[in-house]
């Protein structure tokens, strides 16, 4: 099944469980995918390319939700 929800840095940083403001560093570093969508200037992305990126990241602890 395919998730296509737009997701924002705060949808992100709840998923991962870190503040909005970190998710934009990961961003600003080159760290996070990227946008899947820019909405206003505005970058969201798809909940099934962070889980992804999520999955692929170094430090992993194989997070299920």
């Amino acid at each position: 099944m395919t998730d296509r929800r737009l997701w924002s840095y705060k949808d992100i940083a709840a998923h991962i469980r870190v503040q909005p403001d970190t998710v934009r560093s990961y961003r600003k570093h080159g760290l996070l995918p990227a946008p899947d969508q820019v909405e206003s200037g505005k970058p969201y992305w798809y909940a099934d390319t962070i889980r992804a990126w999520v999955a692929s990241r170094p430090g992993n602890r194989a997070r299920r939700d």
